[in-house]
């Protein structure tokens, strides 16, 4: 099993909301090819077939649990094959 699926178990599971590192969350919707730019301290993702934007900040190494609700919202509005 490759790192992004192991991630999306992680993410649609919610038991490790706040337990996930940010620059994971970071690779994984690169991946995903959404566009990333720079807000301030905040990096927004954007994808085109995709209508929500993801707002992501840092906790330390860690990803804020509520974005990782947010993600998974969206994988599960939208699939696994984003």
């Amino acid at each position: 099993m490759g790192k992004h699926a192991k991630l999306i178990i992680k993410i649609l599971s919610g038991q490790s909301d706040y337990n996930i590192e940010f620059k994971d969350i970071v690779f994984f919707l690169l991946a995903k090819g959404f566009n990333q730019r720079t807000q301030g301290s905040h990096l927004v993702f954007t994808k085109k077939t995709v209508d929500e934007r993801i707002n992501l900040q840092p906790d330390g190494s860690k990803a804020k649990g509520y974005q990782v609700k947010q993600i998974r919202k969206i994988l599960i509005k939208y699939g696994e094959n984003l």
